[in-house]
């Protein structure tokens, strides 16, 4: 907002900014001649403004007092008496000289017009070129990240989110809109599996092929990308894999029992339902499938490793195929919900240089346990 000029109190310290002004622009010493005459303008000027605002003393039956005298042109100081009649604002007159010698002159301003523009307000300078670098700093580090959004981990703008400290689990909920089910869902996962209804299950179809796969540290775990064609049958639903992946230690626990590790296989159908095949890992005997993924790994977080050679995905399954299962949850932001998990009863192995490699880049990265409120666990005899 431009700053108005209101006489006289205004007046002296608009004329003392723009002696400043015209002493950086026109010299040293045609400001020195200026000043007298600027001071005695503003004096004259504050003079007139006083006279004028103080009431005429009337008496009874007199007229009323005649309204101050305007200055004449021999009253005003030389530089306002060359710049107009006394109605003229002598801080006009000092902006058009202004004007006049930025703009080259006449020369100029044939060219076009020049117009420039002197702020009354107090603000100064940066009084050093290390003050003004100083000053820039701090009006870039005030500036937002392009797209207002966080840029962290292998995503950039990507909120971030972890498994500790203040992006941990217990946060989740409230880094993003969209993450509120973390903190509110009531079916949430992982859960402690406990009391299954043993029943007549159908069994899972699985239809596992080997298949050509690309292996991604996204920040999170080691993920398995796959190429289409194997899928799960559960019931008459028919779910496609889409990825699995890694967590240290297992998430689900059976009876209060945590294992070294846990897979899971993640898939979806025509509706978009989610069903998510979880496997258990005990220290044992080595793991063919999973020490194929470990040898794709690749250097750079974020990037996507093809595979030399295909991924026999069948062998990965243990040869008991009994399951609990139960409605739950992702277990990883946005942690919706309506997820159907089929946990597989019979553990797996990995041995500990296995174990260990994945130990190197994420030593934990498993959602705490929550609550089961009363969900029905059913598990095949």
């Amino acid at each position: 907002m431009t700053p108005t000029h209101d006489f006289p109190g205004a007046a002296a310290h608009s004329v003392a900014v723009l002696a400043c002004a015209a002493a950086l622009l026109l010299g040293a010493e045609t400001v020195r001649a200026t000043e007298p005459a600027l001071a005695k303008s503003g004096g004259a000027a504050q003079a007139s403004a006083k006279s004028a605002a103080k009431p005429a003393a009337t008496s009874p039956g007199k007229a009323a007092a005649k309204p101050a005298a305007k200055l004449a042109p021999e009253d005003l100081p030389p530089f306002a008496a060359e710049v107009a009649p006394a109605a003229v604002d002598p801080l006009e007159h000092l902006r058009q000289r202004l004007a006049d010698r930025l703009s080259g002159g006449t020369a100029d301003s044939a060219r076009g017009s020049s117009e420039v523009r002197i702020s009354t307000r107090s603000t100064l300078a940066p009084s050093s070129p290390a003050a003004a670098v100083a000053t820039a700093s701090r009006a870039v580090a005030r500036q937002p990240a392009k797209g207002g959004k966080l840029a962290h981990g292998p995503g950039a703008g990507a909120v971030h989110w972890g498994y500790q400290g203040e992006a941990g689990p217990a946060a989740w909920g409230g880094l993003k809109s969209e993450f509120t089910l973390c903190k509110t869902g009531e079916r949430q996962s992982p859960i402690d599996i406990r009391g299954g209804l043993a029943v007549n299950l159908d069994p899972v179809r699985f239809d596992y092929q080997a298949s050509k796969f690309s292996v991604l540290d996204n920040g999170h775990t080691v993920q398995v990308k796959l190429a289409p064609g194997n899928s799960i049958t559960i019931g008459e639903r028919r779910f496609e894999l889409q990825q699995f992946h890694f967590h240290r230690p297992s998430e689900e626990r059976i009876d209060g029992r945590q294992f070294e590790m846990s897979l899971h296989l993640v898939h979806k159908d025509e509706q978009g339902r989610l069903a998510v095949v979880a496997l258990l890992f005990d220290q044992g005997p080595p793991n063919p499938v999973v020490q194929n993924v470990w040898n794709n790994l690749p250097l750079e977080r974020g990037e996507a490793m093809p595979a030399r050679e295909p991924l026999e995905l069948a062998a990965l399954l243990p040869n008991d195929r009994r399951y609990y299962t139960y409605m739950g949850s992702l277990t990883t932001p946005p942690c919706s919900e309506g997820v159907q998990w089929i946990v597989m009863r019979a553990p797996q192995s990995l041995t500990a240089e296995q174990i260990g490699i994945f130990s190197r880049i994420y030593p934990m990265n498993a959602r705490p346990l929550q609550a089961a409120s009363g969900r029905r666990i059913l598990q095949s005899d």
